[in-house]
């Protein structure tokens, strides 16, 4: 069986997703990798097949997304170009992430596609932010269009929904707490975070930074460049996390019970969807990092409260539940009746 595992390349959570998925499928049949975009950290140990420019967008400074700077990045005709001559028909079977030049390709060609992603579990009515941000769903819907969706979630609530995959690095970590806070807020500003953070006296602040080259030092703030292996040591060694309310950082810092405070994206349809669920947990959610949000933030610190998860490893017993139809159909011989 040949497949085509396609994932959006535009955050970290989709790429850690792919550690996980890409070794169940490489022991099913033949994998290609397809990447669009290239704002990801994580390094992984397999070849891209595929890098794709896609369409992608550009964090902010203020919270939110550079929406500017994200619409200059957009090249239509070459996405256009992308989608026409990228080969599914070669596939026997595409596995999408939330990719769009692959998903829009296999409508054209009509070729198989199953789409897993945490934006699917969004498009669920069961899902509590269902009802809300309607236009921006129906983007979400048509951005990487599938007729088998399957989605991953902080909890279930259909069928079609499953728990959070956890990458190795993180299922088997040491956890311990060094008494400091790791910080990973890529839509602001590294000069906002300190600002911010440096009102807050007696923590220890670990920043996790897109933007800065080296590690820098300001009385209780360190900024550190992004570094998957850096990342990890200090979250699973951390008292605290505060984050976006993207996918993967929030669901790696509840398995490893940590506290978390998330602050989600402005504008941003999915992190918008992510904190209502997470509110709903016990996750405390501040709409913005703002000097008036910093009493919220301080009452965080003093608090003990950690969310409990339980996010047992069913990877591969749902990759074999969802491909198994396709598996039969490409590997069985037909039989026929003389």
């Amino acid at each position: 069986m040949k497949i085509l595992y396609a994932f959006q390349g535009t955050g970290n959570g989709h790429a850690s997703r792919a550690l996980e998925i890409i070794p169940h499928l490489q022991r099913r049949g033949e994998v290609d990798i397809l990447v669009s975009g290239s704002q990801y950290e994580i390094t992984l140990p397999f070849e891209i097949k595929y890098k794709l420019h896609g369409l992608g967008f550009v964090f902010g400074k203020k919270g939110g997304i550079d929406l500017i700077s994200s619409l200059k990045s957009f090249d239509l005709k070459k996405v256009y170009q992308e989608i026409k001559t990228l080969p599914v028909k070669d596939y026997d079977l595409v596995i999408n992430d939330f990719e769009p030049i692959s998903a829009w390709a296999c409508l054209f060609k009509n070729v198989p596609i199953i789409s897993l992603s945490n934006q699917n579990a969004l498009l669920n009515e069961n899902n509590s932010s269902y009802k809300k941000f309607r236009l921006e769903r129906l983007i979400i819907k048509y951005y990487a269009p599938a007729k088998n969706k399957f989605g991953f979630h902080f909890k279930t609530h259909s069928s079609s929904t499953f728990l959070p995959i956890i990458r190795k690095e993180i299922r088997y970590r040491n956890i311990t707490n060094k008494g400091h806070y790791t910080v990973y807020l890529p839509s602001y500003s590294d000069e906002k975070i300190i600002k911010m953070l440096s009102k807050i006296k007696g923590i220890k602040w670990q920043v996790f930074s897109k933007k800065s080259k080296e590690h820098q030092f300001f009385h209780n703030i360190t900024i550190l460049p992004i570094n998957d292996n850096a990342f990890i040591r200090s979250i699973a060694s951390s008292k605290g996390i505060i984050c976006g309310a993207g996918f993967a950082t929030p669901t790696e810092a509840l398995y490893l019970r940590k506290k978390l405070l998330v602050i989600p994206m402005r504008n941003q349809y999915e992190q918008q969807c992510n904190a209502i669920t997470l509110k709903e947990m016990g996750v405390p959610v501040v709409k913005k990092l703002s000097k008036k949000q910093l009493p919220k933030i301080e009452k965080w610190i003093h608090s003990n409260k950690i969310v409990e998860v339980h996010y047992p490893d069913v990877t591969e017993d749902m990759l074999d539940a969802i491909i198994l139809p396709y598996y039969n159909k490409t590997v069985l011989p037909e039989i026929t009746i003389e």
